[in-house]
């Protein structure tokens, strides 16, 4: 069986499916949109000058042609899978779709967020990590996977709380938690990514718990960042209702999570010992949910949600 998956694959998630399709036996390919790059500073200021007066990115056109490139020296496709296809025109996924009998996608962003609709007429099957998307349009919902190994960490944590994510609107709630978590006598490390200089000098200029940087962290770096504290704060961005990667890396290290995200109530894994699910004004976050350990899951649990499954059910695998 050949199988290409097609992203942007900025934080290295998408990788891991053709690791495991191919661990299979699966002839899997990547084709990472993401990894296209200007040739030189020319083709840069070039781009530049194309998107203010032609209102036209040459980048974009590239990473498309890309997938058209890498389709014809691949050949036809038994299942080609589109991760979040709305940075893909209309035209291309037209040509795409004459690659294969199977044409599918999966949204790991709602379409509130990565408007898509006009695009889903083209696939077989779409997949969404979206509860309120996949009620409004009959996706199929599946969440995000756990790409980790299982793994048993110390119980002496670095930090009793820990938060790894991009710079937006969360970042208020953020600080609110650290705040009152420190009036509880409890640790944290907050990191940060984000482009703009004045973030450290508002918030951890006088705060050595809060970090910044302009670059995202290294894949391989994250399992060992959350590896730090007892508990992993996770914090749903507007707009959106699905479970992030945070939740399920989570799972493998055996950590806690307090979350603002109401929908993980209703999965299989979730167990208020292990999960506290915030009120908006903080009044059950409590000093007592860092004190206690995290309650293993049952193996047929922890199994639905790792990507050896994820696989088999978006590619119909047995």
């Amino acid at each position: 069986m050949k199988i290409t998956v097609i992203s942007f694959d900025f934080w290295q998630y998408d990788a891991h499916i053709v690791d495991v399709l191919r661990k299979s036996g699966i002839d899997a390919h990547h084709i990472n949109i993401g990894a296209h790059k200007h040739k030189n500073t020319a083709a840069k200021v070039q781009n530049a000058l194309s998107k203010t007066f032609l209102n036209k990115n040459l980048k974009n056109i590239g990473r498309q042609n890309l997938i058209l490139t890498e389709l014809k020296k691949l050949g036809k496709q038994d299942q080609i899978l589109v991760i979040n296809p709305e940075s893909i025109a209309a035209e291309y996924h037209e040509e795409i779709r004459k690659y294969t009998p199977r044409y599918i996608a999966y949204l790991y962003d709602s379409l509130a967020r990565c408007p898509a609709e006009h695009l889903l007429h083209f696939f077989d099957k779409v997949f969404s990590f979206d509860k309120t998307d996949v009620n409004t349009h009959g996706f199929q919902l599946i969440t995000n996977y756990n790409y980790l190994p299982e793994i048993r960490i110390s119980k002496n944590s670095k930090y009793d709380l820990v938060y790894l994510a991009s710079f937006d609107d969360r970042i208020s709630i953020a600080k609110d938690i650290a705040e009152k978590i420190s009036e509880f006598n409890k640790t944290y490390h907050y990191l940060i990514v984000g482009n703009s200089s004045w973030k450290k000098k508002y918030f951890g200029s006088k705060n050595p718990n809060w970090s910044f940087t302009s670059k995202r962290l290294n894949h391989e770096n994250i399992p060992k960042f959350y590896s730090e504290g007892k508990v992993v704060l996770d914090l749903v961005r507007k707009n959106q209702d699905g479970l992030s990667f945070r939740i399920f890396e989570a799972m493998a290290l055996k950590k806690k999570i307090i979350t603002n995200n109401d929908t993980i109530k209703d999965y299989a894994f979730y167990k208020p010992e292990n999960i506290l699910i915030i009120n908006e004004d903080l009044s059950n976050l409590n000093k007592s949910f860092f004190e206690t350990d995290y309650q293993e899951l049952k193996p047929e649990i922890y199994n639905e949600y790792t990507l050896d499954n994820w696989v088999k059910i978006v590619f119909n695998l047995k």
